[in-house]
């Protein structure tokens, strides 16, 4: 009796989850935030959202979008916070609860072969048609050159076609629910790190930006930048850059190594490093063939280009700039009143105040992102499922009864979609079938004149 019990509540409360309306507010919901979350910058800094969203009110106003609001709320890691998976998981118990109390039971009666009991509910039929001469095999054959599937029962046929837009919809929820299941995964056990490494060092998994409750960080991977180079476009613009990478193990011996660029990842062990980002970090200088140095780099951007200024001190407070625009083109030399006095390419020794410099480097280094997301598979897979099970659902799913009486034979049918086509499939049903039966009666008379 507990037993008995349990599955009633288990199925009340499951019947509850699967009500229409509440699975849609769900879904609103779902994307009204997703759509705030594809506005609002994620994950950004605390100043970025105080410069960016201002507070122009001194008094805390929920009337007012600022950031104190976005923090407050978590609007800044949406999809990572607390209430939108609770979200998340709300939809995936109400489309599970949907598939298992009536998608699923849907399914197994779709799959039974539906004869009519009674011709009294044949003659309900709005598009009932009767013939008098009943013959079996002839209606039959009519039938299945429409490409229905037929079953026979005594005096009764059951058909149908295109069941896979019967069954389409049910397979739509699943797919939603097992990519749902995925991007679950991918949040509670994937993790994203950043790292700007500069070229010829090697690296380690340290700067992590977001990462899953349930992640296991592979703090013993070793990386090694080997280069860097950018490819440019004929007007100077960046076409593409590079990084070759390689991944030791504990003894410092390769174990893979890829060139990798923009969307051009290398995955090992299921941890991907994507080419992000780049940028020059410093010149390496000789001084009168005796002295190394290196100057650091200061990134500015002018008319939306961003350039690279190293500060040079010569005597007391007479200072040079090195002006560097890409890794391509010559190194600008400007004087401190801002007046280009030189330009020069690496390697190339120049003069300041009878002084010989060279410039033997531009010190780069490569962004390197590197992620992990068990779910993206999951994810794919539901994807793949929801696209074909979209298309199948448009396939018209049409039945056909036939019920042969004393006096009588009856037709009809019903379909759930394209009407028009259906309407034109049963009339030439009924065409076949009445020039057969008048040939089939014809013979009969010849056979009988004989």
């Amino acid at each position: 009796m507990t037993i008995n019990k349990l599955k009633s509540s288990f199925w009340a409360i499951a019947k509850k989850f699967s009500n229409l309306n509440f699975s849609i507010f769900l879904l609103l919901c779902i994307s009204i935030f997703s759509t705030l979350g594809t506005v609002i910058e994620q994950n950004q800094t605390l100043e970025y959202y105080k410069n960016t969203y201002p507070n122009t009110n001194e008094d805390f106003s929920l009337l007012q979008f600022n950031w104190k609001i976005i923090i407050i709320s978590g609007l800044d890691h949406l999809y990572d916070n607390w209430w939108f998976l609770l979200l998340l998981s709300l939809f995936f118990l109400s489309l599970t609860s949907c598939t298992l109390s009536r998608q699923l039971p849907s399914l197994k009666y779709a799959r039974n072969w539906k004869f009519s009991k009674s011709n009294s509910k044949l003659e309900k039929s709005i598009n009932l048609q009767k013939f008098r001469r009943k013959y079996i095999s002839n209606i039959i054959y009519s039938i299945n050159k429409k490409n229905y599937f037929l079953f026979h029962q005594k005096n009764k046929i059951y058909g149908h076609q295109g069941l896979f837009g019967r069954i389409a919809p049910i397979f739509v929820h699943m797919s939603i629910i097992l990519t749902i299941c995925g991007s679950l995964i991918g949040l509670l056990c994937g993790f994203t790190a950043q790292e700007m490494i500069p070229k010829g060092e090697i690296f380690h998994i340290k700067n992590i930006i977001k990462v899953g409750q349930l992640a296991r960080l592979p703090i013993n991977i070793t990386g090694k930048i080997n280069n860097f180079w950018i490819d440019y476009n004929t007007d100077k613009s960046i076409k593409q850059f590079f990084s070759k990478i390689k991944i030791l193990n504990n003894t410092g011996k390769t174990i893979i190594e890829k060139q990798i660029s923009v969307n051009e990842p290398l995955i090992f062990n299921h941890i991907s490093f994507y080419q992000t980002d780049w940028q020059i970090n410093a010149l390496r200088l000789n001084i009168g063939h005796k002295y190394n140095i290196q100057q650091t780099t200061e990134k500015r951007e002018i008319n939306g280009k961003s350039i690279w200024i190293s500060r040079i001190p010569i005597k007391n407070k007479e200072i040079i700039f090195l002006v560097i625009y890409n890794l391509q083109d010559n190194i600008n030399i400007y004087n401190s009143n801002g007046k280009l006095i030189d330009e020069v390419n690496r390697n190339q020794i120049f003069y300041i105040n009878n002084s010989l410099i060279q410039v033997q480097e531009i010190m780069t280094s490569t962004g390197i992102q590197i992620k992990t997301d068990p779910g993206i598979p999951i994810v794919y897979t539901g994807f793949l499922i929801l696209m074909i099970t979209t298309i199948t659902s448009y396939i018209s799913y049409s039945q056909i009864w036939v019920s042969i009486g004393k006096h009588n034979l009856h037709l009809t049918g019903s379909t759930n979609r394209g009407s028009l086509a259906f309407e034109n499939d049963f009339i030439l049903i009924q065409k076949s079938y009445t020039v057969s039966i008048t040939n089939n009666h014809n013979d009969e008379i010849r056979n009988f004149e004989l």
